[in-house]
């Protein structure tokens, strides 16, 4: 036997396909308790949309302790497919099964590609408000705005994950770069006490004290995401900013000759089309305060393809367009708030056609079975 074919078959084997529903389970179990102290949406990040669960080491550091949900679901797609290899060979009668079979295998490849693709983001819009973007309260961006062209805003944005480290981080089309001097994944801010001392020498940070504290496990909170931040022009100092997504306000500073305002704030996805809220409303049922219905009538504009339409969102009846589903989440503001969740899923239809390819299979065997034993019968 061939090395290849060694492997091949090892990869093909059931004893590798209970490994991975042990390791399935034991992530679904870790999962569930984690979602205790981390919140539900930072445990599926951390232990499911991952290839590795991180754990502390020495001196701090992150080291992988444990395979995440997309290296054992990447493992279990593989093993399906090598058992599809090996041991099914095309005829009439295992027709049911080898469809069967391949609507696992897409089941696999669509939830896969689901935890890596899709993405999901709040709008929330006030009545008369158009808004042409949405934000992720789970994920920050340090967001660098100009407004020298009166006609629009430039934005520069830096990922979360460019900015979380101390150290130097340039941007190609900003004339300046930064540093990042200190840190903070969450903070509670107050005003600076008599002989307190701060890092930033500009802005309002030399009036703000700054502490920090663990992130938040609420799925309800939104982490105070801080952070030390010098502007440098080549190598001259212009000065040390406090940025903080608990200040509710940027921070300015004046580079050849323009304004540049700096902030941290939750991540914008913009859009090509925008929403405005035209009416909400909140239904209950008569004498009780029992919600019966929310919805919203907003107004879609879409510059591009000249498309003015009205839509209305309530629940169970999301508007979906472009690639994108807008549900009814929440209000606020005494009815004149309405948040939207939007859902972006380019694998949304996989589940749906995996399904009906299963439940196809499932039928072709049974019948190909009854007819056998119509014909023996006969």
């Amino acid at each position: 036997m061939s090395k290849w074919k060694w492997l091949l078959e090892c990869l093909a084997s059931i004893q590798l396909t209970l490994y991975c529903l042990a390791l399935m389970m034991v992530l679904v179990f870790w999962g569930t308790l984690a979602q205790v102290h981390m919140g539900t949406f930072a445990a599926q990040k951390e232990i499911f949309n991952s290839f590795w669960v991180y754990g502390t080491g020495l001196f701090g550091w992150r080291v992988p302790v444990f395979p995440g949900g997309l290296t054992v679901g990447a493992l279990w797609l593989v093993n399906l497919l090598a058992a599809f290899a090996v041991r099914f060979h095309f005829q009439r009668k295992d027709a049911g099964i080898l469809i069967a079979h391949f609507g696992l295998i897409l089941l696999l490849m669509g939830q896969g590609l689901t935890q890596m693709l899709a993405r999901e983001s709040q709008m929330p819009i006030e009545v008369g408000q158009s808004r042409n973007y949405s934000e992720s309260p789970l994920d920050m961006e340090m967001a660098i705005l100009t407004t020298f062209d009166p006609q629009f805003d430039e934005v520069v944005s830096i990922p979360y994950s460019m900015f979380s480290r101390e150290g130097r981080v340039r941007t190609p089309s900003l004339p300046f770069s930064l540093v990042i001097k200190r840190f903070y994944r969450n903070a509670r801010l107050g005003m600076m006490g008599p002989g307190g001392t701060s890092l930033a020498t500009q802005g309002i940070g030399p009036r703000i004290a700054i502490e920090e504290i663990p992130p938040s496990s609420s799925d309800d909170e939104i982490n105070a995401v801080s952070a030390f931040v010098e502007v440098l022009t080549g190598d001259q100092s212009l000065g040390t900013w406090l940025l903080s997504a608990g200040l509710g306000a940027p921070q300015a500073v004046q580079v050849e000759g323009r304004e540049y305002q700096l902030s941290i704030r939750p991540a914008r996805r913009y859009l090509p089309f925008s929403l405005t809220l035209k009416e909400f409303r909140h239904d209950i049922y008569p004498g009780t305060d029992i919600p019966k219905n929310f919805s919203s009538l907003v107004h879609l504009s879409h510059p591009a393809k000249q498309e003015d339409r009205d839509a209305l969102i309530y629940m169970n009846h999301p508007l979906r367009y472009e690639g994108r589903t807008f549900y009814q989440a929440s209000f606020g503001k005494n009815d004149t708030l309405s948040v939207f969740q939007v859902v972006e899923n380019p694998a949304w239809l996989t589940p749906y056609v995996s399904c009906i390819l299963v439940l196809l299979g499932l039928a072709v065997q049974f019948l190909q079975h009854l007819w056998a034993f119509v014909r023996q019968r006969s």
